[in-house]
């Protein structure tokens, strides 16, 4: 039972409703409202930002300090000191491996690589210019097709063959969607390759050349997928748990998440860091395009800069940071139009006060779609690497939410507008 308790007076005359306040290990305090609906009302909270949709150990955010936690675990931390694999296993299992155990789960991901090869007829359905996360959604929502032999959610060994099959398959999913719109014959994985850069490999690589994965872009795209892993309750996050809480197997779950994550509002932004660099189109013209920023009755916005949970700084942008000078220093790419224009914006955006006083530092999705586009990915597969990255994630929580047998089908309730009731009538008297 709860410590303390909220009193909740409402206007029909009946004593205060008590309300349990919960607190978790950190964060704000939670006011229950969860029997509220016996007293005749609901809260009205709409796009749910006052709202703890769940109770989960996975990770934490503190958007006003700057914090981002995976089981406890600063993402600086995880992202210089360990490696994706390694990421993945602390989100699934809630602590990091030993020496033994990162050696069998990166063995067992390695082996799960491959997919069925009537697979790859099923991208012949699409048309070559399709966007690729239309391709990736639909790939993995038919995966339950191919894959019914781990379906029973119930199974706790059928939900880690799930979760392993995903994890190893996505990026080989993901490089055939890139294949297919370029027309290019897919290329198999290798399981002597990191997971990194075997994603890179199946990118690059044709039967002409044998693409030689650089260590530095490695490590990059490495970081990349680690930084995106997992951040909390977001749109993608709160849809992967809304669709399996329904029971629905988790193929098709994931395949809704990458169907939120499409939306530009949230997987979309470092695509439109680099619409907007294009926009912009020279060095020259830097200065009209920030003062436009700064005038509030103009629409265009700079694209990258601050974020809508981090108030102070985004924690996993100074890795980026650190990731995209090294990958710059390493291509020479300093003189490229696009991104001297991107590094322009940088220097303007960490030194006026304009952005300073407002907290627009540039985030993770500035810097990694600078990346991106330095390595050679084009704009269209910036999304499917999210996806890709955020796979384990969103198995997670699925995972953690199915583990719970107190979990129940999410139905949420609604503040009524309409027409109240009426009678029909015949359409002669309409």
């Amino acid at each position: 039972m709860a410590e303390k308790t909220a009193q909740l007076q409402l206007p029909n005359g009946e004593s205060p409703v008590a309300l349990p306040i919960h607190s978790g290990t950190l964060g704000q305090d939670v006011v229950d409202i969860s029997k509220l609906g016996g007293h005749g009302v609901f809260t009205f909270d709409p796009g749910f930002l006052s709202t703890a949709s769940c109770e989960s150990k996975i990770t934490f955010i503190d958007g006003g300090k700057g914090v981002l936690l995976h089981r406890g675990y600063p993402i600086d931390q995880l992202a210089t000191q360990s490696d994706y694999l390694e990421v993945c296993y602390l989100l699934l299992y809630g602590e990091l491996p030993d020496q033994k155990q990162k050696e069998h789960f990166t063995s067992t991901v390695q082996n799960h690589t491959m997919v069925h090869e009537q697979l790859a007829a099923f991208y012949k359905g699409f048309r070559r210019d399709a966007h690729p996360m239309a391709i990736m959604a639909g790939v993995v929502a038919a995966l339950s097709a191919f894959y019914h032999d781990s379906l029973d959610i119930t199974d706790p060994h059928h939900r880690e063959v799930c979760a392993f099959r995903l994890i190893a398959k996505i990026p080989t999913i993901a490089a055939m969607c890139y294949k297919y719109t370029k027309g290019q014959p897919f290329v198999y994985p290798r399981n002597d390759q990191s997971y990194a850069g075997n994603f890179l490999r199946m990118m690059f690589s044709t039967p002409c050349s044998d693409y030689q994965v650089n260590p530095v872009l490695e490590r990059a795209m490495d970081r990349i997928f680690t930084l995106h892993a997992d951040h909390e309750q977001n749109a993608s996050t709160s849809t992967v748990r809304l669709a399996g809480s329904s029971g629905a197997n988790p193929f098709a779950c994931i395949a809704a998440g990458i169907a939120a994550l499409w939306g530009p509002a949230h997987g979309g932004a470092n695509e439109a860091v680099l619409t907007m660099l294009e926009e912009i189109g020279d060095e020259s013209r830097i200065d009209e395009f920030v003062a436009r920023a700064k005038d509030k009755n103009d629409p265009f916005r700079l694209m990258g800069f601050g974020h809508r949970v981090y108030k102070n700084f985004d924690p996993r942008a100074k890795v980026m940071k650190q990731t995209c000078d090294e990958v710059l220093g390493e291509l020479g790419l300093d003189n490229d139009p696009l991104l001297k224009i991107a590094k322009r914006l940088e220097q303007i955006a960490l030194e006026d006060e304009y952005f300073i006083e407002r907290s627009l530092y540039p985030n993770v999705d500035f810097y990694s779609g600078i990346i991106l586009k330095a390595i050679g990915i084009p704009t269209n597969m910036f999304t499917v690497i999210f996806a890709l990255a955020r796979t384990v994630g969103w198995i997670a929580h699925w995972n953690e939410m199915i583990s719970d047998p107190s979990y129940r089908i999410g139905r949420p309730r609604q503040l009524y507008t309409g027409e109240d009731k009426r009678e029909w009538k015949p359409v002669s008297e309409r």
